[in-house]
């Protein structure tokens, strides 16, 4: 396959539609370890909305562990009421 002179290159067909590229469709480029990606802009949102969701989920394993039992629901409202 070859690049024109504007940068330009004709993904083939059957890739298109392996992948859900249709015509209209916006594409988003990324850099991997040295490799030019191509991917639909949809699934490259849910990667970016998965890898969030990764982020939380670690941040509260994270937490786990580090209340304390002994304060009740009142007691803690209290606390942060009177800040």
């Amino acid at each position: 396959m070859r690049v024109t002179s504007k940068g330009q290159v004709t993904i083939p067909r059957d890739l298109r539609e392996l992948v859900g590229i249709t015509p209209n469709s916006e594409v988003v480029f990324t850099i991997e370890d040295g490799r030019l990606i191509v991917s639909p802009k949809k699934e490259v949102r849910e990667s970016v909305e998965r890898e969030r969701l990764q982020a939380f989920l670690h941040s509260l394993d994270a937490l786990e562990d580090t209340g304390d039992q002994a304060i009740d629901a009142d007691a803690l409202m209290a606390m942060t009421r009177d800040r």
